[in-house]
């Protein structure tokens, strides 16, 4: 049943004084885009009548091609709640559809969706709870943002340790405000960094809440003087910035990844589900961990997940099964970033899922060992097989994988693909301060 009708959202907007409305999607990237109207213009927009040029927008459309509709869903309406300088301001989520009135091959929510929808056809709807981390820094004079913070606390510090800590319970009232369930928010590992959860949801919504929390805490952090960046490893010699994805299917409204007779209380549904993932884990990786700096967080020491295994009691492999049982008996994949566009990431790792149940797929046996304290030989006596090094080994991987690529579709494969082999190309091209400090010294 929809949240909202037309009617709701034209009441709500003059209730509300409500004078600008963003339309906003995403790119392949999972850059937050919007095109803004005035309440005049509402009408339209809800008529998906509201045209954008696609050739702007990196791996949207040629040229020639280049006109496009956003379709507003409408479940997706909210005020939001930062004070502008004049009325006040809503958003709704769109679609990307093509002059012909189908959807855009190229729209990543679109992406999402038709996995959504195999699912659905076999019966089953998908569940996801991310754990999101960040760090927060301050900016420089012009208002850029640095890697400094006075900040020194570490994993579930308070204050005054945790200088954040108004911030992020700000951050926390201003999500609750939209409609977010926040579980749990603390100091991460690193210092600067931090962690906000919220609740469990399908993964369409789920997706949607990733890109409005990013949004969100960027624009509370701005309000105190200070950047939110999602970027995974910002500093070195600290742990980089994960988020983790906590997953379950249901069908019939129970969990059906519960089995109370096995030893880790998982259903034969949960384990063919594990084993899709271990499946496409390696190709899988240049979707969620999208990066050149990805993989300088996928390096051992810092408890990044690097091995591709799982295990039910330590968290050194790529999956972890969490303690909870029952209803909340969950897979939690926690290779994935904060980089990663998530509906892209939730729509490869729902598709390996569905693949690993469609044809059996067994996982290996459970590791209960700690990996990282493992030698090479060990590791790969019992087959432990690493995740990509380096961006570049992670595209090539997608590119060998015809399972990954056609959950992309063809049109952003390719894009992607192209684009993502030119950022590790211009990577390549550049000297670090590292080099010269190592090299110039010495030959």
């Amino acid at each position: 049943m929809s949240r909202y009708t037309k009617d709701d959202i034209f009441r709500i907007c003059e209730e509300e004084n409500v004078e600008f409305i963003r339309l906003q999607f995403t790119d392949i990237f999972g850059h937050l885009k919007n095109v803004a109207i005035t309440i005049s213009q509402l009408g339209k927009a809800l008529n998906n009548q509201c045209m954008f040029d696609g050739s702007s927008i990196e791996g949207f459309a040629r040229i020639e091609e280049s006109d496009m509709y956003l379709y507003p869903d409408l479940d997706t309406f909210e005020i939001l709640p930062w004070k502008p300088i004049n009325g006040r301001t809503a958003r709704i989520i769109c679609d990307v559809y093509n002059t012909d009135g189908t959807p855009f091959a190229g729209d990543p929510r679109y992406v999402l969706r038709k996995e959504v929808e195999k699912a659905r056809e076999m019966g089953y709807e998908f569940n996801v709870g991310p754990e999101c981390e960040f760090f927060l820094f301050h900016t420089d004079d012009g208002g850029s943002p640095t890697t400094f913070s006075h900040d020194t606390g570490g994993y579930f510090d308070l204050g005054p340790n945790d200088l954040a800590e108004n911030v992020r319970r700000e951050m926390v009232l201003t999500l609750e405000e939209i409609g977010f369930e926040i579980e749990a928010s603390h100091h991460e590992t690193a210092p600067a960094q931090h962690e906000i959860d919220f609740k469990y949801e399908r993964a369409l919504h789920a997706a949607d809440n990733i890109m409005t929390f990013k949004f969100a805490v960027k624009t509370i952090a701005k309000q105190s003087g200070l950047y939110a960046t999602f970027m995974p490893k910002p500093k070195e010699n600290v742990a980089g910035s994960g988020m983790h994805i906590n997953m379950s299917l249901e069908k019939n409204g129970e969990n059906a990844f519960v089995n109370a007779d096995d030893v880790h209380g998982l259903s034969q549904e949960a384990y063919w589900f594990m084993g899709g993932l271990l499946r496409h884990a390696y190709a899988m990786t240049a979707v969620t961990n999208p990066l050149v700096n990805s993989y300088k967080r996928l390096v051992p020491g810092y408890e990044a997940p690097i091995h591709i295994a799982w295990s039910a009691r330590n968290r050194s492999p790529l999956i972890r099964i969490p303690s909870s049982r029952g209803q909340s008996t969950r897979i939690e994949l926690r290779s994935p970033d904060t980089a990663a566009n998530p509906y892209l990431a939730l729509a490869v790792c729902l598709a390996a899922g569905l693949d690993g149940i469609k044809n059996r797929i067994d996982p290996p046996a459970e590791i209960v060992q700690n990996i990282y304290a493992m030698t090479d030989k060990e590791r790969k006596a019992q087959g432990i097989r690493s995740l990509p090094s380096n961006l570049l080994e992670a595209i090539r991987a997608m590119e060998d994988d015809a399972f990954v690529t056609s959950v992309l579709g063809e049109h952003l494969a390719e894009c992607y693909i192209r684009a993502k082999k030119q950022e590790c190309e211009a990577y390549s091209l550049q000297v670090s301060q590292w080099e010269l400090d190592e090299y110039l010294g010495k030959y």
